[in-house]
């Protein structure tokens, strides 16, 4: 059964129409999963989404929403009655109710947090408090909590009483008297445990954690580095604030390669879909780059009247520059997109810049080599002095090397300052080498030409 196909959809208009039992409904989507009736959604009417949120297991509906952008998420609960919101809000992870929150007006956001039980409502508004993509506020609070002086046999009875409210239960987290994290226990070993045996005796002490305040993207680097399934997040006193799951941290990764993207791009980051992102955001997002470049490449129209003597002395100069600013470009953009990538994923550190800037720098000039001696063998098959052929070679040569590190300099340096390497896109990257290029080319003509 697809949820696109029309047939099925035709089915769940007429039955929505006729008002038809809530079993019915429950009945002919029970074999779907949230993201399926998130699509099946989509394909609604404003009446008709509500209508069938409204006869959806309150837990189904939580799963659902979670989906879809938090404003979204919004339109959907506040068209629904009171006892029904409460009761999706109250199921929602804790994590995806503060993306809501947080991209609300305070005031619709103390309307929904009146709705919440305690103490979720506690969790959240903690939750809350931390900043906006750091670890804190992305963790969930659902997790499974027991005492280390408990025995096995107890943790066993409390996993049974709460484990169906639990969002994660693949591990048991052992606290201290002031809530403080001190191990950690997969439900496996609870599991073969002597009944009798304290938690303290077969809990883990050795543990990975992370502060409250360090930022998702670091976090995530920690998940994918030691392999985790979950990562405890800790206050600075010290205390359990939530865990980072692996659904989280995969959200985290696909929101952090959009903006990559889109920086990379030479434009601004876009958070909403790409069909849900109205004309004006777009052109915000996007006129600032262009006219930073544009002004950039103004630079480049004034080095060339600069050298407009000796362009017109040696017309087949001009030839070569297509050449010459793409290949630079060209260089540069492949060492940033590299160097980038390495700084996300964790490769390459502040610590590294002369590693890198040397590294990058050799690896340019041995590209530069071949490139410049078959850019040499060029100009003279298009008949060009040899002078002038070795005028271009040179300029490869260098411009390369050059660009390669200038590639490598510029994301590592925007690091420092506080910036996302990500700002060095291939767009700036090029325009400046286009620039350094030219100024190289010229003054070899000058050097090697005599002009």
């Amino acid at each position: 059964m697809s949820v696109t196909d029309i047939s099925f959809l035709d089915q769940i208009r007429s039955l929505l129409k006729k008002g038809a039992p809530r079993e019915t409904l429950r009945e002919l989507t029970g074999e779907l999963q949230p993201y399926d009736l998130s699509i099946l959604l989509n394909s609604l009417t404003a009446g008709e989404q509500l209508l069938l949120l409204a006869v959806l297991p309150p837990e189904t509906t939580a799963e659902t929403l979670e989906h879809f952008e938090p404003l979204e998420q919004y339109r959907f609960l506040d068209h629904l009655d009171r006892e029904t919101t409460a009761g999706i809000l109250n199921l929602m992870s804790s994590d995806a109710v503060v993306e809501l929150f947080t991209a609300l007006h305070p005031l619709q956001t103390e309307r929904l947090i009146a709705l919440l039980q305690e103490p979720f409502r506690t969790q959240i508004r903690d939750q809350m408090s931390y900043p906006e993509n750091s670890a804190g506020s992305l963790s969930t609070v659902g997790y499974i909590a027991a005492r280390r002086w408990w025995s096995a046999e107890q943790a066993l009875t409390h996993l049974r009483k709460v484990g169906t409210t639990a969002e994660f239960y693949n591990y048991i987290y052992i606290l201290g008297h002031l809530g403080e994290l001190d191990g950690v226990l997969s439900l496996r070993q609870l599991i073969l445990a002597d009944p009798a045996t304290r938690l303290e005796k077969i809990m883990i002490r050795k543990l990975i954690t992370v502060p409250a305040e360090l930022d998702q993207e670091q976090a995530a680097q920690l998940v994918a580095r030691y392999d985790l399934t979950a990562l405890p997040v800790i206050s600075k006193a010290g205390k359990m604030v939530g865990v980072l799951t692996v659904d989280d941290i995969i959200d985290v990764i696909e929101e952090e390669a959009t903006e990559d993207i889109h920086l990379l791009g030479g434009s601004g980051p876009v958070e909403t879909p790409y069909f849900k992102t109205d004309l004006f955001t777009f052109f915000r997002k996007r006129i600032v780059w262009l006219l930073v470049l544009f002004v950039a490449e103004a630079f480049t129209g004034n080095i060339l009247r600069h050298y407009e003597s000796i362009l017109t002395q040696v017309v087949a100069l001009s030839f070569f520059i297509p050449l010459l600013v793409d290949t630079a470009g060209n260089a540069g953009t492949q060492t940033s997109t590299l160097v980038i990538r390495a700084m996300s994923v964790g490769e390459i550190r502040g610590g590294d810049f002369l590693k890198v800037v040397w590294r990058e720098m050799r690896l340019g000039l041995a590209l530069a080599l071949p490139m410049a001696g078959i850019t040499f063998l060029r100009a003279i098959m298009l008949g060009s002095q040899a002078n002038l052929g070795l005028t271009v070679a040179a300029t490869i040569l260098v411009i390369i090397t050059v660009s390669s590190t200038l590639g490598a300099i510029m994301p590592i340096v925007g690091k420092r300052l506080g910036l996302d390497p990500a700002v060095f896109s291939s767009p700036l990257i090029t325009t400046l080498a286009d620039a350094i290029g030219l100024l190289i080319y010229f003054q070899f003509a000058r050097l090697l030409m005599g002009l």
